[in-house]
């Protein structure tokens, strides 16, 4: 008789099975059952919610489509398109206009929904003057001032939207085109904002010219040419119109009788430098004067022309400057009082590095040029010292000028020349120029050149012509601090071949 003791302790090993689920082993029969519970309710919901869309879209269906009452207030702009209303501009915008219909043209510079009823859009229109406008189903609340746009203090309920030239979206453009605009926006982490990079720039001029900092840039550049050539006018200079290198030209307009001229015009220049202050192609501010008795009659009415357009800047463009300055920030540009010019000789510049400058500015010397570091510590302790940014420093040493520049008859170790400056940076180089060809004959030779080799032959040929005392400025003029002279001309335009062989053979030995 078999003994039924083995099989005793299966009943008592069921128990633990059961408590597993307590353990992590795996679901109660009790939490098996609320999921299934909870999965039948949720396919039921599903089942309901499709049911009732079906029914929906039937019902649409049925109906036809629905008729668009107020298709005649918006879309593309067509020559049938009406809006009797005022046309006002963003600038022109006041109180006058609270409450009236108004007709207004602008780019719609950003825009959001609100809900199914409401969308806002901010619009733009010329430099930087925006205006937030709002289209909703009912007008219902308190005004606001919105301080994102610049007429901030009024809103404007939009009852018709027609659209004049709409967008390139991505998928319109070119495989190719979509790859070269995505590689040009270079992220640069300024406010965590993308920055097109400067081919981007300047392979899309329309859109580079819409931002507000180069519209306001251009402002800057219209309004200091005006100034130049109002201020030069006044005082008899008569404008001319060189070629595409006026440097040597415009010593040929006095050469040929005039007594003064200026210019302004693009100029192409072989510069062999790559700093933030050299092109090879930009607009040039030039005058030429005879001189009368003294070299400094020149660097003075230099002086006075730089702080005329400076105060004008500061005068009309002073809105443009400070939206300037929110992009590319600067400090405040200080202008000497009237009267009180800094005037310094180049050893004197020197000996102020050497006495209060750096350490390493010790040792300086009066026979060397500066260089641009230097600049910039002599033009931090003049700001310092005379609460001034614009400074002159003349008598440049014979070594650090070229050969058509006239020694000072007292000390041939130094020369008639000057530089302007600008936060520590030289913005203007003029002098007096050799005019009696043995005299400038010697010094070619004493700087290694041949007085007979291409381009300089002629040069020295206009002076057997007729020679008098002259001088020569080139301007350039940094009122903002930009990162670059690549930012501030208005086009850029491919290089071109000089229309003077020799005075390009000139620049290029020089």
């Amino acid at each position: 008789m078999a003994d039924p003791a083995p099989s005793d302790p299966k009943p008592a090993a069921a128990a633990p099975a059961e408590d597993a689920g307590a353990e992590g082993a795996g679901p109660s029969k009790k939490a098996a059952k609320k999921a299934e519970a909870k999965a039948k309710k949720e396919a039921e919901k599903a089942r309901k919610a499709a049911e009732r869309e079906a029914a929906a879209a039937a019902a649409k269906a049925a109906s036809g489509p629905a008729e668009d009452l107020a298709k005649e207030n918006y879309g593309d702009i067509t020559p049938s398109t009406k809006v009797e209303a005022e046309r006002v501009h963003l600038r022109d915008l006041g109180e006058k206009h609270l409450d009236k219909v108004i007709r207004l043209r602008a780019w719609i510079q950003n825009s959001r929904l609100q809900g199914a009823k409401m969308a806002f859009v901010e619009l733009r229109e010329e430099r930087d003057w925006s205006i937030q406008g709002v289209m909703v189903a009912t007008a219902e609340g308190t005004p606001c001032p919105n301080r994102c746009c610049k007429v901030s203090d009024y809103e404007l309920h939009i009852t018709k939207c027609y659209l004049v030239s709409r967008d390139l979206l991505y998928s319109d453009a070119s495989a190719d085109a979509g790859k070269a605009v995505e590689e040009g926006v270079a992220a640069l982490a300024i406010d965590s904002m993308p920055n097109a990079s400067l081919s981007t720039h300047l392979n899309n001029p329309a859109m580079h010219k819409r931002a507000p900092v180069q519209q306001a840039i251009a402002d800057v550049r219209m309004t200091v040419r005006k100034l130049f050539g109002d201020y030069l006018e006044a005082r008899g200079f008569p404008s001319c119109l060189p070629s595409s290198i006026p440097q040597f030209y415009k010593q040929f307009e006095i050469a040929g009788g005039r007594k003064r001229v200026y210019c302004i015009g693009p100029v192409f220049r072989a510069e062999n430098s790559n700093t933030p202050r050299h092109m090879t192609e930009f607009t040039g501010l030039d005058l030429e004067m005879e001189i009368e008795d003294h070299y400094h009659e020149v660097r003075d009415m230099l002086e006075g022309v730089l702080l005329h357009i400076f105060r004008g800047i500061q005068e009309k463009c002073a809105e443009q400057v400070e939206l300037v300055r929110s992009v590319y920030p600067s400090e405040d540009f200080l202008l000497p009082e009237p009267g009180k010019e800094v005037r310094l000789t180049f050893a004197e510049g020197q000996k102020l590095l050497r006495e209060e400058g750096p350490e390493e500015y010790r040792n300086v010397s009066d026979d060397e040029d500066m260089s641009t570091p230097q600049e910039k510590a002599l033009g931090a302790l003049i700001r310092e010292k005379y609460k001034t940014d614009f400074y002159v420093l003349d008598k440049f040493p014979e070594s650090a000028r070229p050969f058509y520049t006239i020694e000072d008859p007292e000390n041939p170790k130094v020369t008639n020349a000057y530089d302007f400056f600008m936060r520590g940076q030289e913005i203007l180089s003029g002098g007096q120029r050799i005019h009696i060809p043995t005299t400038l004959e010697a010094r070619i030779r004493r700087k290694g050149i041949d007085p007979n080799s291409p381009g300089i032959k002629e040069y020295v040929d206009v002076f057997r012509s007729a020679g008098v005392p002259l001088t020569a400025v080139v301007v350039s003029a940094w009122t903002v601090s930009l990162p670059g002279t690549s930012t501030s001309p208005v086009y850029i335009s491919r290089a071109t071949t000089p229309e003077h062989p020799s005075a390009s053979s000139l620049k290029n030995e020089i």
